[in-house]
């Protein structure tokens, strides 16, 4: 694939808790220069990096409910509408993952969609944390963020200790998507190979931690970067 091609199709995480503004700052520079798709911050970071790619190519998401999504629906549709203001173009929200192991399929998506609302316009990739789903949880994960108006789901925050994305898990998400919906692969894409065999597969979006570690010296010498 072609460099430019690849690095529209990344979504760059800064997303640790112990990055600095300067973390932040280093990123937004990155993503200019290189022409990166998608800057992913924590919403408290998103004005400060909005206003650093203003008018570049690469778009703001804002994390909402991460990591593990524990916290009420309501707060995370206020988070959504307030990184939207701030300047976020896209969210991506972390489900309540233990409600959809209980079975509370209405919950989850009525959650989902009270994102989507509060978000509206900015599309939603909605985290279904695979690591900790069975197969048939994940297809009910990825019908509640279909019915809920969801633009995307996406396999995992990273932080989950049970690991991140794997192919199988976006096999069954792209499966399970039927085209209705993207995939974004996400979590301990590390190597080139990795992050192209993702997106030969189907999915549209990579998540990922390391943006140069992706490139060869020639294409990191082209971009000046």
């Amino acid at each position: 694939m072609e460099t430019e091609a690849f690095l529209k199709t990344l979504d760059y995480a800064i997303l640790k808790p112990e990055a600095t503004m300067m973390t932040v700052l280093r990123a937004t520079e990155l993503c200019r220069a290189a022409g990166v798709g998608c800057l992913c911050v924590k919403s408290c970071d998103v004005r400060f990096a909005a206003e650093r790619l203003a008018g570049s190519a690469t778009a703001v998401a804002a994390v909402v409910g991460f990591p593990h999504g524990n916290t009420v629906g309501a707060l995370k549709a206020l988070e959504a509408r307030l990184a939207v203001a701030d300047g976020a173009a896209e969210i991506d929200m972390v489900i309540n993952v233990s409600a959809l192991k209980d079975g509370d399929d209405e919950g989850v998506e009525d959650e989902i969609r009270a994102v989507v609302t509060a978000a509206h316009p900015a599309p939603v990739k909605v985290i279904l944390e695979t690591a900790l789903l069975t197969e048939a949880e994940m297809r009910r994960g990825v019908e509640c963020a279909a019915r809920a108006g969801a633009a995307f789901v996406k396999t995992s925050t990273g932080f989950a200790p049970q690991g991140g994305a794997t192919p199988e898990a976006a096999r069954i998400l792209l499966d399970a998507a039927g085209g209705r919906l993207q995939v974004k692969a996400s979590g301990g894409i590390r190597t080139r190979a990795a992050a192209e065999a993702y997106l030969a597969m189907g999915c549209a979006r990579l998540g990922v931690g390391d943006v140069l570690g992706l490139l060869t010296d020639e294409e990191r010498a082209r971009l000046e970067v």
